[in-house]
């Protein structure tokens, strides 16, 4: 059974015995957050929320304006997999509210419903179906492999299978439709790939894939992480996202009697996406890191352009299945799993919604590997590269009407603010590249 309504949540309670409810939220930056009530608190929770001091939460409030309240959302009742047999464990995202009793802008969930409700007002829902890309390490400390397999590679050389089996037991557990898992590309490297969903319940079930990959990997004594560029020289992990808007039951990307099956809500769709993405990949990639691994020569999307079955550009568009029209789709192949998918969502959902509201003319594809292009050959093309680095990607995002407005001046002000703190911070380092390479000639 899954729980709906206040009244599914106190069955189910006392039905599995549970004793405490984890309420969950994330901060701007995306690290989930929370607390934990016991049973008896519980019904109290439902009706008024919890209150909780928000002035020490990553962009929420100032002291003085700290009293916030947790509200959880019955729907995402689960019992976490890993709680003992006697006094069970369950979990509950929440929505913040300020103490008088207004919805937070400072809260990501809050800024992604507010896109979902823009989308719903044209007509649409947003599904979404994200590939997290990952790595085990022995520990938190040193990037060190437990393997040397590579993509779709079996035992002996992809020795953490039974840890993703665990992983996929543990999300089925928690009612997360899991569609693949395998090996990736680099050492160490692995995915588990999540059935489409709406962009909300895949934004809560984004992190709470992100926390039983830790906390499987942390129970048998290794370390999982999701930067994106944790070893030079080989692959960085990414989140590519496939995306749709549905009308109904309908898709609305699919149109039967066009070369590619997409409709011209699909075209201006992409078409935004591709205008925008410069600005918005701030957000998909938010952090010094993210840039490492967008770099030409490890399968990362660096090339502004899109193709049907060309990996090296950004946005790809899976071929059409007969059959199959409610998987037509497109791919942003940007985005890497340390994003906050609340807001990662909702800068694409906006950018594309962009491109349906003033009719973006769609480029034509890119057929040629872009990677094996010359700089020239790009010009002519009108291929353009995404930001080479945070700095540039925040300025860019700064100046960006369609980032301000997805995200809200409360978080984007917050955002751009601490994306420029970390900038700062990166370039005052001295890296052991430099040390390496000057040290002994300078």
């Amino acid at each position: 059974m899954k729980a709906k309504t206040k009244q599914d949540v106190l069955k189910l309670v006392k039905e599995e015995k549970v004793k405490f409810i984890r309420l969950l939220f994330t901060d701007v930056l995306g690290f989930l957050k929370g607390f934990a009530i016991t049973v008896d608190e519980l019904e109290g929770a439902l009706d008024e929320g919890m209150g909780f001091d928000g002035s020490s939460i990553e962009g929420f409030a100032r002291i003085e304006e700290s009293d916030m309240i947790a509200r959880p959302d019955p729907s995402t009742f689960a019992i976490l997999p890993w709680s003992p047999k006697e006094g069970a464990v369950a979990r509950m995202f929440c929505d913040v509210y300020t103490s008088d009793g207004k919805p937070f802008e400072g809260d990501p969930r809050f800024v992604l419903k507010r896109n979902l409700e823009r989308a719903k007002k044209m007509g649409y829902i947003y599904n979404v179906g994200p590939e997290l890309e990952y790595f085990y390490f022995s520990n938190s400390k040193t990037p060190e492999v437990l393997d040397n397999g590579g993509y779709f590679d079996l035992t002996p050389l992809d020795v953490a299978q039974d840890l993703r089996r665990q992983t996929i037991f543990a999300l089925e557990k928690l009612g997360i439709h899991v569609e693949y898992s395998h090996h990736e590309v680099a050492s160490s490297q692995h995915e588990i790939d999540l059935r489409y969903s709406d962009a909300m319940s895949m934004a809560d079930n984004v992190m709470t894939y992100r926390l039983v990959v830790k906390e499987v990997a942390r129970q048998q004594g290794v370390y999982a992480t999701f930067m994106p560029k944790p070893i030079f020289g080989i692959n960085g992990s990414g989140m590519h996202v496939h995306q749709s808007l549905f009308k109904g039951e309908k898709n609305a990307f699919f149109d039967p009697g066009d070369n590619l099956h997409l409709s011209k809500i699909a075209k201006c769709y992409i078409a935004g996406l591709l205008k925008h993405a410069p600005e918005i990949t701030a957000i998909t990639s938010q952090w010094v890191n993210s840039y490492k691994r967008l770099v030409p020569g490890y399968e990362a999307p660096v090339y502004i352009c899109w193709a049907q079955m060309n990996r090296s550009a950004l946005i790809r568009v899976p071929r059409y299945k007969p059959g199959k029209e409610k998987a037509t789709r497109i791919e942003y192949r940007s985005p890497d799993p340390a994003c906050n998918p609340y807001l990662a969502f909702s800068v694409m959902l906006a950018a594309g919604l962009e491109g349906i509201e003033k009719n973006y003319k769609l480029v034509p594809p890119a057929n040629d590997n872009i990677y094996h292009m010359s700089e020239e050959e790009k010009r002519k093309a009108g291929i353009e590269s995404l930001p080479d680095d945070l700095l540039e990607a925040t300025k860019l995002a700064e100046k960006s009407n369609i980032v301000k407005n997805a995200l809200g001046e409360k978080i984007f002000e917050y955002f751009i603010r601490n994306k420029k703190m970390e900038w700062d911070e990166y370039k005052a380092q001295v890296t052991q590249y430099e040390v390496d390479k000057y040290l002994p000639i300078l």
